[in-house]
């Protein structure tokens, strides 16, 4: 496989998955929607979003292709505009970062890779019907549990002083750090198997009171105090009440066991530490 990269969407995760591309010897090309730099060293940066299609020709030689890009309301942009150009050029890896959240609710059981999906938010649906396109292209895909890391984490909501302990009983998370989804992808280049869908996550799905309260621990200041859910839930944003809307707990046996993935953060008690 040649050792060019090409990475649509230097966001939150693209850009640790760049990095570390990069600090192992491939050649790696990145989009953002303004075509800035990002903190990639040696990663070149374009230009792309449904307005501001890529030069012809810039696939060309490519050995891997990966879509950080989320859909949006018209459907899925990179393969809206890039799906002619990625047949032409044939990489022999193709991978896409979808999310857990196709899944739907589960009242906190188990799911695996063989649950079948059932989204019931309108942009899991969204995300549901971009990875159908993908897995038709033989993609890799990788269903993203909540992601955090470094800028990103409970420690930094803390910091904030915007941290609050709501308590929904029996509603559980399952999450990922950043440098974890980094691991995955560089380990599928690896171990390729073309079609193959993968849940990313940590081995402790926890209620997010938890996570709260032992960032404070970490960082040494007295945790939020506890908040029913029926007290918060009418003053909750539609969106922050959409992050409540799932629960259910998501194997990674998959993962381990076909990309030998051995988790540098296997909860988010090791994730925050890294964090700080």
């Amino acid at each position: 496989m040649a050792k060019r990269f090409f990475l649509f969407g230097l966001g939150f995760s693209g850009r640790v998955i760049a990095r570390r591309l990069a600090e192992a010897g491939w050649r790696v090309t990145g989009t953002t929607r303004s075509g800035e730099a990002v903190d990639c060293p040696g990663v070149e940066v374009l230009p792309f979003d449904r307005d501001h299609p890529l030069p012809a020709g810039c696939l060309d030689g490519v050995g891997a292709v990966l879509s950080s890009v989320p859909p949006d309301g018209a459907g899925d942009p990179v393969l809206d505009q890039m799906a002619g150009a990625m047949a032409a050029a044939s990489p022999a890896w193709v991978g896409y970062l979808s999310t857990t959240g196709i899944y739907g609710d589960h009242g906190g059981a188990w799911v695996d890779e063989e649950t079948p999906p059932n989204p019931g938010l309108e942009r899991s649906r969204r995300r549901l019907a971009a990875e159908t396109r993908w897995r038709a292209l033989d993609a890799h895909i990788f269903r993203l549990a909540g992601i955090y890391g470094p800028g990103r984490s409970a420690v930094d909501t803390v910091r904030a002083g915007q941290a609050r302990r709501v308590v929904k009983p029996g509603q559980v998370f399952s999450r990922i750090h950043v440098e974890d989804i980094a691991g995955a992808v560089l380990a599928s280049l690896d171990r390729p198997h073309p079609g193959a869908v993968y849940n990313l996550c940590d081995d402790d799905a926890a209620p997010p009171q938890e996570v709260i309260a032992y960032a404070c621990r970490l960082l040494e200041v007295e945790p939020p105090p506890e908040i029913p859910w029926d007290e918060v839930r009418e003053t909750l944003s539609p969106m922050a009440l959409s992050f409540y809307a799932d629960n259910k707990r998501v194997h990674n046996a998959k993962m381990k066991r076909e990309l030998g993935v051995s988790l540098k953060y296997p909860s988010y008690r090791e994730g925050l530490k890294g964090c700080l």
